[in-house]
C-alpha cells in the first residue's frame, strides 16, 4: 500500500483523539429531564438493548471521517511488472552411444550401471538446470545423426533422451561426424554463445570426418567445445552371458584417446574432463554449468491502482447508516 502524502496521517490521530474526548464530554453533562425521589427501583431494570448500542451513531460518523482522512492521503495499490531480457546460450550435446559405453564401471547408488545410463542420468541433470538456454542433442556412434533439433521445451528434450540406448547404431566411434553434426546444428544460430558439450569413451574408428578438422570447422564458427572421456582407462567390467543365460563379467580393455580430445577442446578455447567415475563425471557438469551461464536483464516497472474511491464509498456509507439510525432507533427526543 503507497499513500501520495504520508503527512496527511497526522490528521486522523488529531481529530479522532479530539473527537472521542468531546462525545466523552458530553456524555458525562446529560442530565435526565425527570427528577425521582428515589432511584432504587430503577437501578434493578438492566439496561435496554438500545441503550448498550447508544454509542453505534457516535462510531459510525467516526469510521466515516477516518475513512475520509485515509482517502486524501490517495492511497495506492502497487503491481510490480517484470520484462526480463535473456540472452540465451545455445547448446548442442553430442553423445556416444557405441558398444564400448556398456562396460559397467560407474556406480550409482551402490548399485553398478553401464556408462550410457549414468551418463544419460547426470546428464538429464544437468539439462533440467539450464533456463532460457536452447539445447539439442546428437548421438554417434559408427555414424552420427540428431536425435532432438534445437528447442528450449525440456520436457520434450529429456523424452528423446529417454529413448537413447546402445545398439541403436551400426557400432563405432565417429567422433569427428558426431562434432561436426554439432557444429553444423549450430550453423544457423543467432545466440551471443554457442556450446558443444561432446562425450565419448573411446577414439574415433569410424566416419567420414577427421575429429580435428572438425573443430577447426567449430573454431571458425566460433563455436566453444568441452570435450569429456568417460569411464577408466584400460581393463574394465564389461557385461556378457554366461552359457546359462546370466550376466557375468569380463574385462575388456577400452582406449580413450583423451590427447585427441584435449586438442579438439583447445582448438576451440574450450576444456578437456574426464569422468572416471560417478563423482567425477558429475562435478564436470556442474563446471561447465557455472561457467556457461545464462545473462540475463529484469527491467522492474510498477502500476498503480487508486484506492481511494472505495475509501469515499466506505465513508458515505457509514454516514447514510448513521442518519437512517439517529433519525430511527437512537433519535434523541427533546
Amino acid at each position: 500500500m503507497i499513500f501520495e502524502d504520508f503527512y496527511i496521517i497526522l490528521l486522523a490521530f488529531i481529530i479522532i483523539p479530539l473527537l472521542v474526548s468531546y462525545y466523552i464530554r458530553q456524555q458525562s453533562k446529560t442530565q435526565g429531564s425527570f427528577r425521582f425521589s428515589s432511584v432504587a427501583m430503577i437501578k434493578k431494570i438492566g439496561p435496554s438493548r438500545s441503550l448498550k448500542w447508544r454509542h453505534t451513531v457516535f462510531v459510525l460518523r467516526a469510521l466515516a471521517i477516518l475513512f475520509i482522512i485515509v482517502a486524501l492521503m490517495r492511497p495506492q495499490k502497487g503491481i510490480e511488472n517484470t520484462k526480463v531480457h535473456s540472452e540465451g546460450i545455445d547448446i548442442v550435446l553430442a553423445l556416444d552411444v557405441s558398444g564400448s559405453m556398456k562396460a559397467e564401471d560407474f556406480i550409482l547408488n551402490g548399485k553398478r550401471y553401464n556408462r550410457l545410463y549414468v551418463v544419460k542420468e547426470v546428464v538429464k541433470d544437468f539439462i533440467k538446470k539450464r533456463k532460457n538456454d536452447r539445447i539439442g542433442l546428437v548421438v554417434f556412434a559408427g555414424r552420427a545423426y540428431t536425435q532432438c533439433p534445437m528447442t528450449i521445451d525440456y520436457g520434450v528434450l529429456l523424452q528423446f533422451f529417454d529413448k537413447i540406448d546402445i545398439g541403436m547404431i551400426e557400432d563405432g566411434t565417429a567422433i569427428g561426424d558426431g562434432l561436426a553434426l554439432a557444429v553444423n546444428r549450430l550453423r544457423k544460430s543467432e545466440a551471443t554463445s554457442k556450446v558443444v558439450i561432446l562425450l565419448t569413451d573411446g577414439n574415433n574408428n569410424a566416419g567420414k570426418v577427421d575429429p580435428l578438422t572438425a573443430a577447426n570447422l567449430a573454431k571458425a564458427m566460433d563455436v566453444k567445445v568441452y570435450t569429456i572421456g568417460a569411464g577408466g582407462k584400460g581393463q574394465v567390467p564389461f557385461p556378457v552371458k554366461d552359457i546359462f543365460g546370466n550376466k557375468v563379467y569380463q574385462w575388456a580393455f577400452i582406449e580413450l584417446d583423451d590427447g585427441m580430445l584435449r586438442k579438439i577442446a583447445e582448438a576451440t578455447e574450450g576444456l578437456y574432463f574426464h569422468g572416471e567415475d560417478t563423482k567425477a563425471l558429475k562435478e564436470v557438469y556442474d563446471k561447465i554449468d557455472e561457467m556457461e551461464t545464462t545473462k540475463i536483464e529484469l527491467n522492474v516497472y510498477m502500476e498503480y491502482e487508486e484506492l481511494f474511491v472505495y475509501l469515499v464509498m466506505g465513508a458515505l456509507l457509514f454516514l447514510l447508516l448513521e442518519i437512517i439510525l439517529a433519525s430511527t432507533r437512537f433519535r434523541i427526543l427533546p
